[in-house]
């Protein structure tokens, strides 16, 4: 991949990233020729794909968690308020939701412009979002599919 001097940094984050995610047990899949990497994470409450990505330009690093279930068209204002207030109060990252597909997912990020990437910043940032996605999807499901109010099932995935 050939990029200006510039983006030396980058390009040896993203050479960082798949050597963690390879060691670490993920078996990250390159997306093409992009900087992104696709895996797959088992959780106690399902399965989701993730999605690893370096901007090169930017020096950052993005985390996708997807759901495996996206919402159904007469869902989605229910879970833009479960997304909502899933988000209030969580520390690492944020819930979204695509109202054009339903697609929800959840996002970490880390700017590392000007350092150099670490192991333990890919680590500190990738565990917290597929844990706090597992944590929440049973809550999301129950919205979906079990009838409950986005405030139920956040009142019991929080207390």
């Amino acid at each position: 991949m050939e990029l200006p001097e510039e983006h030396e940094n980058g390009l040896r984050a993203f050479e960082t990233l798949g050597d963690f995610l390879t060691e670490d047990g993920w078996y990250p899949q390159q997306i093409e020729e992009r900087t992104i990497y696709r895996l797959g994470f088992s959780g106690e409450n399902g399965q989701v794909a993730c999605f690893a990505q370096i901007r090169v330009d930017l020096e950052q690093l993005l985390f996708y968690v997807i759901s495996p279930v996206k919402t159904p068209e007469d869902k989605r204002l229910e879970i833009a308020e479960f997304v909502t207030r899933a988000n209030y109060g969580l520390r690492i990252g944020n819930f979204e939701m695509d109202f054009n597909d339903g697609e929800v997912r959840y996002k970490s990020s880390l700017d590392f412009e000007g350092v150099v990437l670490v192991p333990e910043m890919i680590r500190n940032a990738i565990y917290p979002a597929v844990q706090t996605m597992d944590r929440y999807m049973p809550g999301l499901m129950s919205v979906i599919y079990g009838n409950k109010t986005p405030e139920e099932a956040i009142t019991d995935i929080e207390s």
